[in-house]
């Protein structure tokens, strides 16, 4: 069972979220727009939730599907531009409906009637105070499953902060080492320079990932996808996560980029990684200490 902050402390936090709004300041983008009164910033969402899809999800990793799924929402928009999204349709094409914040926990709730093991909230971060508006309602109608932040790790250590006691299961998908492809394939000049402060703040949260009976119950798990070309500049990120959260850090290393959305305009982005790019960053993770989440090789490696 999850441990809760108070209605009232919840409460609190629902009120400070709605001020980070207008002028908007809930990613580091801090695009300062009046999103209460019909403005948009990069995410290209208003105040309301906007949900593109839900429903039990098998797709993710082994401790949040378990045998029932991970009760996965999709929310639209995004605080990147990634030029490679493989779900542009919702995250830059802005496919999705807008919902009130009681349809919202009915979602959850209802993922949870159908067993999943945990909410898992997907793109949630320019969506934070419709997400724990519902979450607080969800909860008081009694869901008691964990919370999974399913984010692309371009946060702001100050928003983060206040979601200490509401989330339970950090996911970051940690895309870049390096600030200058970042800036450029997904419009994030400062992600390497903002990630430390996000990964520590997140890691002091929650902890390393908690597994109970095979599933996941609190913790961190980075997820990080391998680009062609080094491009990402992986070893940065496993120096990173070793050096500074610790070598027991959960890390899901991805091997299923595939060219999408504009990736064709940009040559370096133009093909899938060869087998050997993907095993080299693996053995760069375990180089520097990293080993739980990590495929285990046909040759040992």
């Amino acid at each position: 069972m999850r441990v809760r902050i108070s209605e009232a402390e919840m409460a609190e936090r629902i009120e400070t979220l709605d001020a980070l709004l207008s002028p908007c300041r809930l990613c580091p983008h801090c695009c300062m727009v009046d999103r209460r009164h019909g403005e948009r910033g990069r995410c290209g969402v208003g105040v309301a939730a906007k949900v593109a899809s839900f429903g039990p999800h098998f797709g993710e990793e082994p401790p949040l599907v378990g045998r029932r799924g991970s009760g996965t929402v999709f929310f639209s928009g995004c605080n990147l531009s990634c030029v490679f999204c493989q779900n542009y349709v919702i995250s830059q094409l802005g496919k999705g409906e807008e919902i009130t914040t009681q349809d919202l926990a009915t979602i959850f709730l209802d993922l949870a009637r159908r067993g999943c093991h945990n909410i898992n909230l997907v793109t949630p971060t320019h969506q934070a105070p419709a997400i724990v508006s519902a979450l607080a309602l969800a909860e008081q109608a009694g869901l008691e499953l964990p919370i999974v932040w399913n984010c692309g790790g371009y946060e702001s250590p100050e928003v983060l902060l206040l979601l200490d006691g509401i989330v339970d299961i950090y996911m970051p998908d940690v895309k870049y080492g390096d600030d200058a492809p970042a800036a450029r394939y997904s419009g994030a000049s400062d992600y390497a320079t903002n990630l430390e402060a996000v990964l520590r703040e997140m890691h002091r949260q929650v902890g390393d990932l908690v597994i109970e009976e095979g599933i996941a119950q609190r913790g961190l798990l980075v997820r990080h996808l391998v680009l062609p070309g080094g491009i990402a500049a992986s070893d940065r990120v496993f120096e990173l996560i070793a050096s500074r959260l610790g070598r027991e850090t959960y890390v899901n290393v991805m091997e299923q980029y595939r060219p999408c959305y504009r990736a064709d305009r940009h040559p370096d982005l133009a093909r899938r990684p060869a087998l050997s790019e993907y095993v080299e960053a693996v053995n760069a993770a375990r180089g520097r200490g990293l080993n739980r989440g990590l495929p285990t090789f046909e040759n040992g490696t």
